[in-house]
């Protein structure tokens, strides 16, 4: 099945690249810089994980960005237009706003130049902070996180600052029968999600990097959505020494989260629970001197889950992206920042300039067995399934068919699922799930 999968991934994705013709070049002076990319994705998948969806699914993706920056002496304005769009998917699928939101202005922003080194921003802008695991715009995922509001940032050599306030981007339309039409409806925010917090990163010397933050995401109800009541306070430490030939690397991230939350976001569940969860990611790697620059690297996280009882476990990752560690998201994408314990081991490698290549094994069980398992949807609240989930295989080639301005990419994943997967009271009986994806980009 995965192999007949493969195999019309490949012959669509040459079918799209033949429709989509390569962009002018960019404008670029000293004031106005233009930039975007046009890219088409085709994905498949069959052994649905979550429960509810289609037992097997393909969808087209396509995506146009387009961005603009004028550059005044002290002064910027800018602007980001995303069509995020879909089709061909079936009629029961998980598509949803992860891949679809046509014709969206996800930056609109004022910035100025405060002093050496300082600059402010206002309006709509993407965020991203440290490695993206808590606040990221995303890059594999159709759609991208945006927010409303404002930020600070200093800069010099060997540190950064950024504090900000902002008003998530809620991505519109959330219900599945405009989804599936692209329909076009403008993005909201709003005072009832509030995300805002400081992020500050230490350099020494070349290689090592310390990053400490501290993020706030305040929500309640609206007349046109429900709220889980979210008041979470995340604090966390990250330490890096980057890859280098010949030489070993790491990185270490951990943080802890507090305050309250509803269990649900049912208009009945009005009880407020206190809230203590936490996430860490520990990566040992080295990198070889040899031209293909192979660097083989281990890997562990673990993310805390709920039992039910008491104090709220499950940790939110908040707004942070997935693909680095865990694989494929969109079509795909099981695996999350959510009541995980997962090591693994990764393979990655430079051919040539113009190929990288990456595999990943990775081993999943539950932290909690009464919880949902990561981002499966799949859960026992009386924990008899236990705890093995299973094992996951992934992997992706990437090649420059023109050098920064055309790529090709094809990647595939394997979810063999443990007992967990197969026996909890909703698991869907579709067996393991395979998933492949061919895709084209071409920037300008």
């Amino acid at each position: 099945m995965i192999g007949m999968a493969i195999r019309s991934l490949l012959s669509a994705g040459c079918i799209v690249s033949t429709f989509v013709a390569p962009p002018a070049r960019a404008q670029d002076n000293s004031r106005l810089t233009v930039h975007g990319q046009l890219r088409a994705r085709v994905e498949a998948l069959d052994g649905q994980f979550r429960p509810g969806a289609a037992g097997s699914d393909a969808v087209l993706l396509l995506q146009t960005d387009i961005a603009a920056e004028y550059r005044g002496a002290g002064w910027r304005i800018g602007g980001e237009l995303v069509d995020a769009r879909g089709y061909f998917e079936r009629r029961n699928s998980s598509i949803s706003t992860n891949e679809v939101n046509a014709i969206e202005p996800v930056q609109a922003y004022i910035g100025a130049d405060l002093a050496k080194g300082l600059s402010a921003t206002a309006g709509r802008f993407t965020l991203a902070l440290g490695n993206g695991r808590l606040v990221a715009r995303n890059n594999f995922r159709n759609t991208t996180n945006a927010f409303t509001g404002a930020r600070l940032d200093w800069k010099r050599d060997d540190a950064t600052a950024t504090v900000f306030w902002t008003m998530p981007q809620r991505r519109l339309p959330d219900n599945a029968a405009d989804i599936r039409d692209n329909a076009v409806r403008f993005d909201k925010e709003g005072s009832a999600e509030q995300f805002f917090g400081g992020y500050v990163s230490l350099k020494s010397g070349q290689h090592d990097t310390l990053d400490l933050y501290a993020l706030r995401l305040i929500e309640r109800d609206a007349a046109d959505f429900a709220t889980r009541d979210r008041h979470l306070l995340t604090s966390g430490v990250r330490f890096e020494r980057a890859p280098s030939p010949a030489r070993a690397d790491a990185e270490i991230e951990a943080a802890w989260q507090t305050g309250s939350t509803h269990r649900t976001s049912a208009p009945t569940d009005t009880d407020r629970v206190g809230v203590t969860a936490w996430f860490a990611h520990a990566e040992a790697g080295w990198t070889f001197a040899a031209p293909w620059r192979p660097r083989i690297a281990l890997l562990f996280d673990y993310a805390s889950g709920d039992s039910g009882k008491g104090r709220y476990g499950r940790f939110d990752s908040l707004f942070g992206a997935r693909v680095r560690e865990f694989g494929p998201t969109s079509f795909y994408g099981p695996v999350g920042r959510s009541n995980l314990i997962s090591p693994a081991i990764r393979i990655e490698a430079v051919p040539e300039k113009a190929w990288d290549v990456v595999a990943t094994v990775r081993l999943l069980r539950l932290d909690s067995a009464t919880d949902s398992f990561a981002n499966s949807g799949v859960r026992d609240r009386n924990g008899d399934a236990g705890r093995n989930a299973g094992a996951q295989l992934d992997g992706r080639v990437r090649y420059w068919l023109v050098p920064k301005r055309a790529r090709l990419a094809l990647g595939a994943a394997w979810l063999s699922k443990g007992r967990f997967l197969t026996s909890a009271a909703n698991a869907p009986a579709t067996g393991d799930t395979h998933y492949g994806y061919a895709e084209v980009t071409f920037s300008f």
